[in-house]
């Protein structure tokens, strides 16, 4: 019995379908993101320099633990969302009275509105927020703590630029942005973060 061939296929378009599965692919495939936070780093310290003394009360502790657990001031285990009220307070306290911080600003912060607690910051220009963090604290908690201690600073912003100005803070920045060269925007903007500077200070992750 003769033997019969077998049909062949024909496999030379299957080059051109796999390249055009993979661009498929490559163009309907979603990427992980990566988020972040910008943050200008300090300038590198003399090593001869004195570290200023500061008061216990004049700093705001927030500890997130391996677990994402939030302790405030040692004592308080806090939601995310709970924080940044928790942080105007103290930014906001204003306790001190009597003698001037530094020869340039008054104990009293007149523009303050809070409850002026001696046991509390004297004033939003030695009011410090101190960040620690575990080595097994997840990145997204750790941004989020950090996104509602900054917005903190934000809210007090915008409120007293709104007294002062009639116009929020954020406002001030986006106009500046559409008119580099304006002075008055540029002095109003300045004032406004002297009155509340950003004062976080990020310690080393425990491990």
């Amino acid at each position: 019995m003769a033997k019969r061939d077998l049909p062949e296929i024909n496999a030379g378009s299957m080059a051109d379908i796999a390249f055009l599965l993979l661009i498929f692919f490559l163009v309907t495939t979603t990427m992980d993101v990566d988020t972040g936070i910008s943050r200008k780093l300090p300038e590198k310290q003399p090593e001869d320099i004195e570290p200023p003394k500061l008061k216990e009360k004049n700093i705001f502790v927030v500890t997130v633990n391996r677990n994402n657990e939030i302790l405030v001031e040692g004592d308080k285990f806090m939601k995310v969302d709970e924080i940044r009220e928790e942080a105007k307070k103290f930014i906001d306290n204003g306790g001190g009275i009597g003698n001037p911080i530094d020869g340039a600003e008054p104990a009293e912060c007149d523009w303050c509105e809070g409850a002026k607690d001696p046991a509390s910051s004297d004033h939003p220009n030695k009011a410090i927020i101190s960040l620690e963090s575990d080595r097994g604290t997840s990145y997204g908690t750790y941004i989020a703590v950090q996104n509602e201690l900054v917005g903190a600073y934000t809210d007090l912003r915008n409120r007293l630029s709104k007294k002062l100005y009639g116009v929020s803070y954020e406002q001030l920045l986006k106009d500046q942005k559409n008119d580099i060269g304006n002075e008055s925007l540029k002095a109003k903007i300045d004032n406004i973060k002297k009155k509340y500077p950003q004062i976080i200070s990020e310690a080393e992750p425990t491990k």
